[in-house]
């Protein structure tokens, strides 16, 4: 079996590799850049390439069946990257790789706590030798209503380790499930905007939801209202996310998804106030790494 990986990480994906294809009998190669037009024959001869978030359009599919490649595996648990619908029609297999929700439901809920207390800030303050109190008193998030937008298995996960914390909890989504019930109240989208003092996406990026956190979705929402995504850059709009927290109508953002990734120089968030933006990180303690590999390898061999 040999495996071609493209936007390898050298520093922590190629000791997983490494061990792999002993312990597999695998034969890989590999390239730090991601794939496009100037790098497709690298893979010629294997049978799958391995990939992460880059953008998998049919020209791709076309260029790597040509190449004799069977299978596409993602070592991201999202998929909406890869046109999988003329992955089918062409005849290539495509995986995706699963993890603990945990790593990112406990992510979501850290973001949630530094930004109620202000911890940012503190820090920010600390590291001039500030210890004083003014500007740095937060809200308690047992006392906070959190709304939750998309109840799959991360979602889920967020909303029963909340339920620890005492708050109130709403949840939105287009499928409910009862065992979310237990610790939140299901209502619509207009009602959590308006009750919500949090509120964290957990939603996959679809046409229907592209920029549903917008100026029109803020006008909905309570003065100082604290934003968390830890699932798609797609869901926000960030001009407008940049202008509420500038303007005060938001009172902070944890952000571990952007849009474009790596984020870009003229990122408006950048210069936003109270903003947190973390690398795309939440699904990455080492726990999560180690299925993250074992299941893309163990993925190919199982398709083959």
């Amino acid at each position: 079996m040999k495996i071609f990986v493209y936007t390898l990480r050298e520093f922590d994906e190629l000791p997983f590799f490494e061990k792999f294809s002993k312990q597999y009998g695998v034969e890989f190669g590999y390239t730090t850049q991601s794939p496009g037009p100037e790098n497709y024959h690298l893979a010629k001869g294997y049978d799958a390439i391995s990939i992460i978030t880059t953008p998998t359009p049919a020209e791709m599919i076309d260029a790597m069946k040509e190449n004799g490649v069977k299978v596409i595996s993602t070592r991201t648990i999202g998929y909406d990257h890869i046109d999988v619908k003329h992955a089918f029609e062409v005849g290539m297999g495509v995986t995706n790789v699963t993890y603990d929700p945990a790593s990112v439901a406990d992510y979501t809920i850290m973001l949630m706590l530094i930004a109620c207390r202000k911890l940012r800030y503190i820090m920010d303050k600390a590291n001039v030798q500030d210890y004083t109190l003014k500007g740095k008193l937060g809200r308690e998030i047992s006392k906070s209503t959190v709304g939750v937008i998309g109840t799959g298995r991360i979602g889920q996960t967020v909303i029963e380790h909340l339920s620890g914390f005492g708050c109130r909890i709403l949840a939105y989504d287009i499928f409910p499930k009862d065992a979310v019930r237990q610790h939140a109240e299901y209502v619509d989208l207009d009602t959590l905007y308006a009750e919500s003092d949090i509120i964290t996406l957990h939603a996959p990026a679809l046409e229907d939801n592209y920029h549903m956190i917008d100026e029109t979705a803020f006008s909905k929402m309570k003065d100082g209202v604290i934003l968390i995504n830890n699932a798609r850059g797609q869901l926000i709009n960030e001009q407008d996310v940049a202008d509420a927290l500038n303007s005060g109508k938001m009172g902070a953002a944890g952000l571990d998804v952007v849009y474009t990734e790596p984020i870009r120089a003229d990122n408006p968030l950048l210069k936003a106030k109270n903003c947190i933006i973390t690398p795309h990180i939440s699904w990455a303690p080492k726990e999560s790494r180690q299925r993250i590999m074992d299941t893309a390898v163990e993925n190919v061999k199982a398709y083959l």
